[in-house]
């Protein structure tokens, strides 16, 4: 499967190029919280303004049940325009279409095709929330010819989406000319290499708290690592299997059997020690995981982050990795003192990546945390997807990827 690729189009001057792009951000007092998302397709959006093209970005907040006012792109647009330093246009939903919302869809695209009409070549304009529409919510058939007339060209940026087969995602595609952004090839390349000729030693750090998306990844990626270091609510749950007490430390329980089954592996390294506490930090210790079960956590204690044996452990083998992939927080990161675990892991692998090694991490907690050490840039790649990287790199095939495929 090879992807179509945005700099294989030719003559886009003045055609209307549709994008489907992720800025579902997060919006406080009407301003954007965290623009990296935004700044993740600014290459695309770029390109496409260079090739005079008229650039329709369509996007989703959150998950609207209808028009809900607070989820509006406005503030979106407003910093994107910030970003570009162009002014970038927003096609709002009139009073009188939100008075009849069954007929909202079809009026609004007849809104943004007067829009597009008014429109100069490299101008860039941002439909309204997408999942405000049940087309979208409902995968109508309908909706996606709907989307696709008001487009020559649809590009697929968004990744952290493209495992979903949404009309704005998959449904254009199949009713109109289309190809991968330049934000989805870098990713769909940079996770590639890691299934197909990862350089040894190749290794896997996964933590977070959903063995669910985990144990795919598990499957997938262990026999081909050299190892995987595991902690956080994936080793909670190895625990609680294993007939520790772990107090009320995040566990699935629906996983218990992998979870011990996983945990039993030669190439899985777990943890020697824990930190454990209260949740707000206020309380804690250290604790040593003992080869008998034993009790770790008292009630109302939590296992929290992993302790500095541990993080000396993990070292070890970070430092002669050719390949890392990290997906998953390791401990609860947003509380002090529970943060020096993941932490030491973010710096251990952006110390690593480009160059000594292919560095690769996603998912939004493990993201947030590289910025917060302020190493993102050292990263070869930073996947703006957590569930459509994990999987990916399960072995799945993604709807939107696949819609935008030879």
């Amino acid at each position: 499967m090879k992807l179509k690729t945005l700099k294989q189009l030719k003559n886009l001057t003045g055609k209307r190029v549709m994008v489907r792009v992720d800025f579902n951000v997060q919006i406080k007092k009407g301003k954007v919280v965290d623009d990296s998302r935004l700044h993740a397709s600014v290459e695309t959006i770029n390109y496409l303004q260079k090739q005079k093209a008229k650039i329709l970005l369509v996007t989703h907040i959150g998950r609207p049940e209808g028009f809900e006012k607070e989820l509006s792109v406005k503030p979106v647009a407003k910093r994107l325009g910030d970003i570009l330093k162009k002014d970038v246009g927003l096609i709002e939903i009139s009073k009188k279409i939100l008075k009849n919302l069954e007929e909202i869809e079809g009026n609004y695209f007849d809104e943004v095709v007067n829009y597009i009409n008014t429109m100069k070549n490299g101008q860039v304009v941002l439909l309204e929330n997408i999942r405000f529409f049940a087309g979208e919510r409902n995968n109508s058939d309908a909706f996606s010819k709907g989307l696709a007339s008001l487009c020559d060209v649809f590009v697929l940026d968004g990744f952290a989406v493209a495992h979903r087969a949404s009309p704005s995602v998959v449904g254009v595609a199949n009713n109109v000319k289309s190809c991968a952004g330049l934000l989805l090839e870098r990713e769909v390349v940079g996770l590639t290499k890691v299934l197909a000729k990862p350089k040894a030693p190749f290794v896997t750090i996964l933590g977070g708290a959903k063995m669910e998306t985990k144990v795919p990844v598990m499957k997938k990626l262990l026999p081909v690592s050299d190892y995987m270091l595991v902690s956080g609510g994936i080793y909670n749950t190895y625990l609680k299997a294993m007939g520790y007490g772990v107090g009320d430390s995040i566990v699935d329980s629906n996983f218990e059997t992998e979870a011990f089954n996983y945990g039993k592996k030669k190439k899985v390294i777990l943890p020697l020690d824990v930190v454990v506490g209260s949740p707000d930090g206020k309380s804690y210790r250290l604790v040593n995981i003992e080869k008998k079960s034993h009790e770790i956590c008292k009630k109302g204690e939590a296992i929290y982050d992993m302790g500095p044996a541990t993080i000396g452990l993990f070292a070890k083998y970070i430092k002669h990795a050719k390949t890392l992939v990290w997906n998953g927080a390791l401990g609860y990161f947003e509380q002090k003192p529970y943060h020096m675990g993941t932490f030491a892991m973010a710096r251990l692998v952006a110390s690593r990546s480009k160059g000594t090694a292919y560095g690769v991490i996603g998912g939004g907690e493990t993201v947030q945390t590289m910025e917060l050490v302020g190493m993102t840039q050292y990263v070869d790649l930073v996947s703006t997807g957590g569930g459509a990287m994990l999987e990916f790199l399960s072995g799945k095939e993604l709807p939107g990827v696949v819609a935008v495929s030879q």
